[in-house]
């Protein structure tokens, strides 16, 4: 099997869709000889946040010196990215090679996988192979019935933001979503969870006392901003008896102050079972990389590019263009899921915005671009629709000049294209 025709087996027709359950994934990961009995995890489940607080953990177990793998959904530019190893992604060869033996017992089986629990199933598998002393496993959607729940107890439980979104699966209250998420939390846990939401901290406080779980809640009071630009952020951090003088935190958005108090707080944890320096901790911090949060790919005039594709979501980006650039107006450029609420998103964003180009991001399930244009004029924002990224991108240059700030956001789907469309208009 050649790394394009594992691609062609991992989209194929007939793994497409969303099947709630984890029998079929315990059936697979049992015909390969259970691999994640072999690992160590870090569960990290939540609305917003996750991929920046799993990005946060491995890089700071890397300077650490420990294996580490780091298993992220979605992906930004290559499907390799899904899983990674010491901070690179599994190589074309490795994915054909682990697909080509997963697909055999796949194969195998009554009822066939979906395409996220195939993933999983060849994560799990890659990350034995590799012989890795933790993975920092992210779900992929809710928390009690995702595929990567099938792991026994691990060694801390992580729950970033929460937020209503994915109503279909998961309901249409906090309440509900909350409940999905606490599914991780299995005997004996210990749970970490951003806190800022009191209906979302009942659920996992009930669900800690009935498995005997230690729950912890970030207190963000600690947190002493020292300095705060688009090089980043240095902050004083406060955990106990431990206190973290000049964090240096590459990520801009202001919402990542608060994702890094959250991964201080696993660490604190963490360090009673793995040898986690002060220096490991700081210099992970340091070094972390994470694309289309708040991230800035040109200057002059600045282009953001920004993850946001909820209500918290959308806020945590409206929040760092009001600290980073007060008193601008951003030329928006969006994208989104058919199935999102866009009317709380819409009404975060009309103060910022002045005008907007709408697209369609890479994926069946997005909404038609002319539509989403529809719905900002139904607000009195003055927008566009192009029937190609590509084209959005190079409307917004146009219209701005020099000193404008223009943001894309609403969808990871459309990053690689955003990224894509810049590097090619702004090249000499």
């Amino acid at each position: 099997m050649t790394y394009d025709e594992a691609l062609e087996y991992i989209h194929g027709i007939y793994w497409r869709g969303s099947k709630l359950g984890l029998s079929r994934t315990r059936e697979i990961l049992e015909l390969l000889g259970n691999p994640q009995k072999q690992l160590k995890f870090v569960h990290v489940a939540g609305t917003n946040g996750k991929g920046s607080t799993c990005a946060m953990l491995s890089s700071i177990f890397q300077k650490a010196g420990y294996k580490t793998g780091l298993y992220i959904s979605p992906y930004i530019i290559r499907f390799n990215e899904r899983m990674q190893f010491n901070g690179e992604p599994i190589s074309d060869t490795e994915l054909a090679e682990i697909t080509e033996y997963v697909s055999t017992f796949a194969e195998s089986m009554k009822d066939k996988p979906t395409e996220f629990e195939l993933v999983t199933a060849i994560g799990m598998e890659f990350f034995k192979k590799k012989n890795c002393d933790i993975v920092i496993l992210e779900t992929g959607l809710g928390g009690e019935l995702d595929s990567t729940n099938i792991i026994d107890t691990p060694e801390a439980a992580v729950i970033t933001a929460i937020d209503i979104d994915h109503i279909k699966e998961l309901g249409g209250t906090m309440e509900s979503v909350a409940s999905a998420k606490a599914g991780i939390i299995k005997q004996c846990s210990q749970v970490v969870f951003y806190g800022q939401n009191s209906i979302a901290s009942a659920v996992f406080t009930k669900k800690c006392q009935e498995t005997d779980s230690k729950f912890h809640e970030v207190n963000f009071e600690s947190i002493n901003i020292k300095e705060s630009n688009i090089n980043g952020t240095v902050f004083d951090y406060k955990i106990g008896e431990t206190f973290y003088k000049n964090i240096k935190l590459p990520l801009i958005g202001t919402y990542q102050v608060c994702n890094c108090a959250l991964v201080l707080n696993v660490i604190d944890i963490l360090r009673k079972n793995f040898h986690l320096s002060e220096s490991a901790i700081t210099e992970g911090i340091a070094a972390v990389k994470w694309p289309g949060r708040f991230e800035i790919l040109h200057k002059n005039p600045v282009f953001i590019a920004d993850g946001g594709h909820n209500p918290h979501g959308i806020h945590g980006t409206v929040d760092s263009i009001c600290h980073h650039f007060p008193n601008s107006k951003i030329i928006a450029i969006m994208g989104v899921m058919a199935d999102k609420d866009l009317t709380p998103m819409l009404e975060i964003l009309a103060p910022v915005v002045k005008s907007v180009h709408t697209v369609k991001p890479n994926n069946p399930r997005a909404m038609e671009p002319e539509l989403l244009a529809d719905k900002f004029r139904d607000k009195g924002i003055k927008a566009v629709s192009h029937n190609e990224i590509e084209k959005g991108v190079a409307a917004a240059f146009s219209e701005a000049t020099p000193d404008d700030i223009i943001c894309a956001l609403g969808s990871f789907y459309m990053y690689a294209d955003i990224a894509d469309a810049v590097k090619k208009l702004t090249s000499d």
